[in-house]
């Protein structure tokens, strides 16, 4: 979170000529930093590879921009493994992690070289009935135990992710018997950790559960660390440290794994960690309520951006122009749905906001226009993405009304009228 933005006023006024409000920007400088940076902390592993997590950002141009600086995709779809394949992305440097999965996604994976990551021990006999077994193959492990995390992930006890210990083993030797050649193991066990610990400490878990395996007589060939790392959505919170994390993880790997002769890739998922905190929500004050409290009206609402609705979760809001004014009016900023958590704020100290003013939602570059939806008849928004030389471009256009009736029966009486 910050007010010194990669955009002023100036800029936004040009860009909403262009592109009505509401919309997303990118800031492909800091995307760029942010994934040099992670592939700098962990140059000691040879094997290291990040997945992207598409659910993220599922935008073309931002999979295309992360692929030519090295990184995969992590899919937990179909279409998202067909949206990846569309970008140049394929076979290994897919990793397919789904939970509940029907056979055709499994076969949609197998068909793109994905690497299949299981989330359950049945799910070996769904996919081997889909697609054979594969080469390669991960499985989820959930400790039961680990820390505690926030709402978005919730307990370990209490998560539909993972197979226990004894599964775990169980699936690994089965994958091994029905001829799998290369095993991996997977564990997301906190979301949006500002720890610098939690890989560390993940890592630890990982690693001693790989040397328990070797006993078993099943040797793995890379560990997920997955996702978790957060990114400082409140104003008084710092964010973590990738350099410490990736030597935390050194450290670790050297003991427990260097020191018994055992070499691993090791892969990771990360999502909002590399997009978070470089895209932004730009929308525009159209009016003011006074009733029992003070509301401003934006033209954004929880369809373009639903963590405040669905996690209470808070977004660092600027208004362009504005940001060394006093903070001396307490309100709420809200959309238009009719729905009263359809809130970007509240008791939110602001600066005076009048009508036309460009508010700028901040640290919305993940699990933001990809968790969007079309509730009371909303279209999507556009995405915009400002390039290292200052020039933007639309990287996806704003629905129109015929994109939101094109899926209605063509035979209806709606459409014929």
């Amino acid at each position: 979170m910050t007010d010194r933005l990669p955009f002023t006023l100036d800029d936004a006024k040009r860009w909403r000529e262009q592109c009505p409000t509401p919309f997303y920007i990118y800031d492909e400088a800091g995307i760029r930093k942010c994934v040099t940076d992670l592939y700098k902390a962990f140059s000691w592993n040879p094997g290291f590879k990040e997945y992207f997590a598409v659910k993220a950002t599922p935008t073309p141009a931002i999979l295309r921009l992360l692929h030519s600086m090295g990184c995969g995709c992590d899919c937990a779809s179909a279409p998202e493994v067909l949206m990846s394949r569309r970008c140049g992305i394929q076979g290994s440097e897919i990793m397919f992690s789904s939970n509940e999965t029907r056979p055709v996604e499994y076969r949609a994976a197998h068909e793109a070289g994905a690497i299949i990551n299981l989330d359950d021990l049945t799910q070996i006999e769904i996919m081997e009935k889909a697609c054979g077994i594969p080469e390669t193959v991960c499985c989820r492990f959930n400790p039961g135990t680990f820390r505690n995390t926030n709402d978005i992930m919730g307990h370990q006890y209490d998560s539909k992710f993972g197979m226990t210990r004894p599964q775990l083993f169980e699936a690994l030797r089965t994958l091994r018997d029905k001829g799998a050649k290369r095993l991996g193991v997977h564990a997301m066990l906190a979301s949006c950790s500002l720890d610098n610990g939690y890989y560390p400490a993940l890592a630890r878990e990982l690693f001693a559960l790989a040397l328990e395996l070797r006993k078993a007589d099943v040797h793995l060939d890379f560990i997920d660390l997955s996702g978790g790392l957060g990114i400082p959505y409140q104003p008084w919170e710092r964010p973590v440290d990738i350099f410490a994390i990736g030597e935390g993880v050194r450290k670790v790997y050297d003991e427990m794994l260097t020191a018994n002769g055992i070499s691993l890739s090791l892969f990771m998922e990360m999502g909002r960690y590399i997009t978070g905190p470089y895209g932004y929500l730009l929308t525009t004050a159209i009016g003011k309520k006074h009733i029992y409290k003070e509301y401003i009206g934006v033209d954004a609402s929880a369809s373009d951006l639903m963590r405040p609705a669905m996690y209470g979760a808070y977004h660092h809001i600027t208004v362009l122009g504005k940001e060394y004014a006093p903070a001396d009016t307490t309100v709420d900023i809200v959309g238009s749905l009719c729905e009263n958590n359809d809130k970007f704020a509240v008791n939110r100290p602001m600066p005076a906001i009048e009508d036309g003013d460009i508010l700028v939602i901040q640290d919305a570059g993940a699990h933001g226009h990809a968790m969007g939806y079309n509730y009371n008849g909303r279209l999507r928004c556009a995405e915009m993405l400002l390039s290292e030389d200052g020039s933007v471009r639309m990287i996806r256009r704003a629905e129109t009304i015929d994109d939101y009736f094109a899926t209605l029966d063509v035979d209806s009486e709606f459409v014929r009228a």
